[in-house]
């Protein structure tokens, strides 16, 4: 069953859910878009394995490490979603298809790199562990529990940017207009294929960031399965719907599929097999959908009934004449 979380589940909730948070704007931004970004698998899977490897070789000294190691994880992040765009807006390939390819073959491009050029561990493979002074301190809240990444503040930043770019922008307005219509996009002076490109690169780049909490909170090395969470990108898609694309909600969605996550664990103690929790995953955001679904309808439906009836004096006065 269902419990109070102690400090140290609290703890790894909170960590959790900014990794969470993290897939979700990434997946966001692409859904206001009118963008399916499926890749996000795939684009954190490289942004990970990218950025250990050059945190790992300690080419930039100290802290600094930390911050070009993120900039490097934005870039594989961009580079790797950039596929799917190029192919959607020069060759009308569906984001999704190309997406979806990508991630498995993110997945094994990793794990060949990670074996090639990494290090060995008794049976698995890794890439090198950064230096302790690229190692950030975490923000200790109980005696009995572990820290709070450091990094986890970058699921706060990017929602306060997201926010920020969509509501008081210019960009966010154009955005938000190729995704009601690319008809009135392009009306406006819109260029929707560089709409498509700019913002698959932006959800590349945050993308690349998902990992990063964890690589420098506790990992401090990369390597699949061992040292890597895979299933992130897809179920940041799912926060995003359960959010309906708005930080708050997103916010949320991510503290609420983390808890989840954690009593799975509680659950599987009692002989309460896993599929459970992510059954209840599942239905929650199928519920959310559809209950939007029915409210966007109703809405529509009244809108269309406002608007006959102050139509209707009209068109009786015409008639009359």
């Amino acid at each position: 069953m269902l419990s109070v979380p102690s400090n140290r589940d609290t703890i790894i909730i909170v960590n959790q859910a900014s990794m969470i948070a993290l897939s979700a704007f990434a997946a966001a931004i692409c859904f206001r878009m009118g963008l399916f970004n499926i890749g996000v698998e795939g684009q954190y899977i490289v942004g990970a394995c990218a950025g250990a490897f050059f945190a790992g070789s300690g080419i930039v000294p100290g802290p600094l490490n930390i911050l070009a190691t993120l900039i490097v994880a934005m870039l594989a992040g961009i580079v790797w979603a950039m596929i799917a765009a190029v192919l959607n807006v020069t060759r009308g390939v569906s984001e999704v298809i190309s997406a979806i390819m990508l991630n498995y073959v993110a997945l094994t491009l990793a794990g060949y790199l990670v074996k090639t050029y990494g290090e060995r561990s008794g049976y698995t493979f890794t890439t090198p562990k950064i230096p302790p002074s690229s190692q950030p301190l975490g923000f200790g809240l109980f005696a009995d529990a572990p820290d709070v990444w450091a990094l986890a503040i970058l699921a706060v930043i990017v929602g306060i940017g997201y926010s920020f770019l969509l509501g008081w922008t210019r960009f966010g307005f154009d955005l938000r207009t190729t995704g009601e219509s690319r008809t009135a996009a392009l009306a406006n002076g819109i260029d929707p294929r560089r709409m498509v490109l700019i913002v698959m690169a932006i959800s590349g780049a945050i993308a690349g960031l998902v990992w990063m909490p964890s690589f420098f909170g506790s990992t401090h090395t990369f390597g699949i399965p061992e040292y890597f969470q895979r299933g992130l990108g897809f179920t940041g898609l799912a926060v995003a719907l359960l959010g309906r694309n708005t930080s708050l909600g997103i916010g949320f969605g991510s503290l609420l599929f983390a808890f989840l996550a954690t009593q799975s664990n509680r659950l599987q103690s009692v002989g309460v097999a896993r599929d459970v929790v992510e059954i209840t995953q599942g239905i929650v955001v199928l519920m959310v959908v559809i209950a939007f679904e029915i409210a966007r309808r109703i809405k529509v439906r009244r809108e269309q009934e406002r608007v006959a009836r102050e139509l209707e004096p009209a068109t009786t006065t015409g008639a009359s004449a």
